[in-house]
């Protein structure tokens, strides 16, 4: 069963994912996952994970949301060595964009990316 048994929900749909958006894809995904390993919602035993997705023929977007965690605010200045890899990485490799929402009731981050691009 696990730690994590319950806690983590993915539902998002199938998806193309080429050779060289896989390993940006998964720097990004395991970046944001020790983030809240350390900071966030799975630092806390009552936390939750939910990542959702949709994708059409232009964009793919996956939305991150985190609850129940420590409460939450923006990260002040510029961000670290990781948030400055995935903002490049996500930008010059997938087309995309990362946004954040900072509520008191954990982070929602929403990743939004050229699909084509992802297909590569």
């Amino acid at each position: 069963m696990g730690a994590f048994s319950g806690r983590i929900r993915v539902a998002v749909p199938r998806m193309g994912v080429g050779e060289g958006a896989a390993t940006t894809l998964s720097l990004i995904i395991h970046e944001l996952a020790t983030n809240s390993l350390k900071y966030g919602a799975l630092s806390a035993d009552t936390g939750t994970l939910d990542v959702s997705g949709s994708s059409d023929d232009d964009e793919t977007t996956i939305i991150w949301t985190e609850r129940g965690g420590p409460s939450v605010e923006p990260p002040n200045g510029a961000g670290g060595y990781g948030s400055k890899l995935v903002i490049r990485s996500i930008s010059s490799q997938l087309g995309g964009s990362i946004s954040y929402d900072w509520s008191a009731d954990g982070v929602i981050v929403t990743l939004k990316m050229g699909t084509s691009k992802l297909a590569k």
